[in-house]
């Protein structure tokens, strides 16, 4: 059997987390946080999404919620540390949003940055991570 391809879009205002395949907008002093097109091509279609309650302090590279795809629970890995303000329920409701639009209606929680500073200075711009897409998926395309 063919292995699939990798077909998905990098959005150009966005940074990214090459550690965890995360995405990070900055709206005013909150932060939105959702998983690239990348990051659900490896995970498998995600069938449901959980995230930390509302108030929870999360650290770098540790849990924000999980992701249950069709053979595996997962860990969904913060590219920062915040202090979740918002969980996407229409997306833990609705699951699908997250597959079909990761950067829109399927983000996954808004949160208080506790240390933008250095937590940001990891982040990459679309350009770099469209190059690490591409060190990962030589065959993919970016849309």
């Amino acid at each position: 059997m063919a292995r699939e391809i990798f077909r998905g879009s990098v959005p150009a205002n966005l940074l990214y987390d090459t550690r965890y395949d995360m995405w990070v907008r900055m709206e005013g002093d909150t932060v939105v946080i959702g998983a690239t097109s990348l990051g659900i091509f490896h995970a498998g279609k995600i069938i449901a999404f959980t995230a930390k309650p509302q108030g929870a302090e999360v650290d770098s590279g540790r849990g924000l919620g999980t992701v249950e795809c069709a053979k595996t629970v997962l860990a969904v890995h913060a590219p920062l540390s915040f202090a979740l303000t918002q969980a996407n329920e229409a997306a833990e409701e609705n699951p699908a949003l997250v597959n079909d639009d990761p950067y829109g209606c399927g983000w996954m929680v808004r949160g208080r940055p506790r240390d933008w500073a250095n937590d940001s200075a990891l982040l990459v711009d679309a350009a770099a991570y469209r190059r690490h897409v591409l060190a990962q998926e030589p065959d993919g395309e970016i849309v």
